[in-house]
């Protein structure tokens, strides 16, 4: 049995007093990541509704992206007693990237799988060999469990607030904003492994603000108990019963087709993801230069 480590976490409040957000590009992205939010609460069926949960992220990295290209919030934050928050925020957007182009990495790696175990499904439809199938399972079960553990590092790793939380109300504001969708991204590729993993996810709560909530939260966490059964699980439900089939068994050619269809179905669903996290992947690379041009300056 494979031991998730996602654990319980709670978020605390804070004593500081909250930016007043003016930019019009904040309350944008306050609209943009509550819609993701309730969005990831109801879509965890499906890759593909997994999917359109990641893509819904895009327009929150969109309004922090315009923000800070913003002259004037491009000198707010290049000013020198604020570099060390910069600083920060770099960090975990690195680390950040680095687990997203992984994750990318080990769905690419499964489609050319799927591929492979088709292949080998068109020319003897017959066949009983899915050690190949198999073996692919258990290493990408095996990156999952890693790509957890970094996920986990990442969202235990805060920007600093408090030195920029009681400055001008747009940089305090476009730090939050920095943290928000940060740790909105960490959970839903949390939710997404999970789900690739064979785990529940359970509700993570009623908001992701951490401006106009900062309130304890309970935090993801991957459950043996769980209602939604992914394509993986169906997939590897019908090889085991392959395994377990004689040849001879009238429900043996039944079980291939079966296969046969959920596969086509899985690579369709894994590529789509793959085009996402790709696009996810750009936007990370973006915000990262802006903040490297601020330092820089």
């Amino acid at each position: 049995m494979v031991t998730s480590p996602l654990r319980s976490k709670s978020y605390h409040a804070r004593s500081v007093s909250l930016p007043s957000r003016s930019h019009p590009l904040i309350p944008q992205f306050d609209e943009h990541l509550s819609r993701f939010s309730a969005s990831s609460e109801a879509t965890l069926s499906s890759l593909p509704s997994i999917s359109n949960t990641l893509h819904g992220l895009e327009n929150s990295y969109n309004c922090v992206d315009d923000l800070l290209l913003l002259p004037h919030m491009q000198q707010r934050l290049g000013q020198e007693c604020i570099e060390k928050s910069v600083e920060e925020a770099l960090d975990g957007y690195l680390r950040l990237l680095d687990a997203c182009a992984a994750t990318k990495n080990m769905f690419s790696q499964t489609k050319e799988d799927i591929k492979a175990q088709l292949s080998i499904l068109r020319r003897r439809r017959d066949a009983s060999d899915f050690g190949g199938y198999l073996a692919s399972r258990r290493k990408a079960k095996k990156v999952i469990q890693n790509l957890l553990k970094d996920l986990k590092r990442i969202e235990n790793k805060d920007i600093l607030f408090g030195l920029v939380l009681d400055r001008d109300h747009e940089t305090g504001a476009t730090f939050s904003m920095l943290k928000e969708v940060e740790a909105a991204t960490v959970s839903a590729l949390e939710s997404l492994l999970c789900y690739a993993l064979g785990r529940k996810v359970l509700s993570r709560g009623s908001g992701w603000s951490l401006v106009s909530k900062l309130m304890p939260q309970k935090r993801a966490t991957c459950q043996e108990k769980k209602t939604v059964v992914s394509e993986f699980e169906n997939i590897d439900a019908v090889v085991h019963a392959l395994i377990g089939d004689k040849p001879t068994k009238t429900g043996h050619s039944n079980n291939i087709k079966t296969l046969q269809i959920q596969l086509a179905e899985l690579e369709s669903s894994v590529q789509g993801l793959e085009e996402v996290l790709e696009r996810l992947i750009k936007h990370l690379i973006k915000t990262r230069v802006s903040l490297l041009n601020i330092l820089n300056h």
